[in-house]
């Protein structure tokens, strides 16, 4: 099983997921604009409007980033190996392995911890462009680079 390929569909699937919930919340928040009628209590009714009009600013921005992200994994090539780390390699530690990808947290494949994280979060720009046995140290702690897949 090609790992980096696993860990890539596991980052789709996220994406894919992250998408459909805000596409969910964006369309029940449009309904409920548009079912939104004027009542004697004019100004709750502004309040309420107002508070559906911020969580739809919310959920764009929230589908910015999401967009974002599919266009990330849109870049990548899993099938490139390279000595140097970059967007789609596997950087291995002696602390934890690392797939320089996307934010999507903690991923599992064959009873294996992955973390994908993102080149432009701190630990992903630290380990970008870093080569096998180069030493980085994050939050305080100093890890080797074992592996770059």
């Amino acid at each position: 099983m090609n790992i980096k390929k696993e860990l890539y569909n596991q980052c789709e699937k996220f994406v894919n997921n992250r998408l459909q919930t805000i596409q969910d919340i964006i369309s029940s928040n449009q309904k409920a604009l548009q079912s939104e009628t004027k009542s004697s209590a004019g100004d709750k009714h502004e309040t309420g409007r107002a508070m559906l009009q911020l969580e739809m600013e919310k959920a764009g921005q929230q589908l910015q980033g999401v967009l974002q992200m599919k266009e990330t994994l849109a870049k990548m090539d899993v099938a490139k190996n390279s000595t140097i780390s970059h967007l789609g390699s596997l950087v291995k530690t002696n602390e934890a392995t690392y797939f320089l990808s996307i934010s999507a947290g903690k991923l599992i494949v064959e009873n294996e911890n992955y973390f994908a994280v993102s080149v432009s979060s701190p630990i992903g720009n630290l380990l970008l462009g870093k080569q096998e046995n180069e030493i980085v140290i994050f939050n305080g702690k100093t890890s080797l680079i074992k592996k770059i897949l």
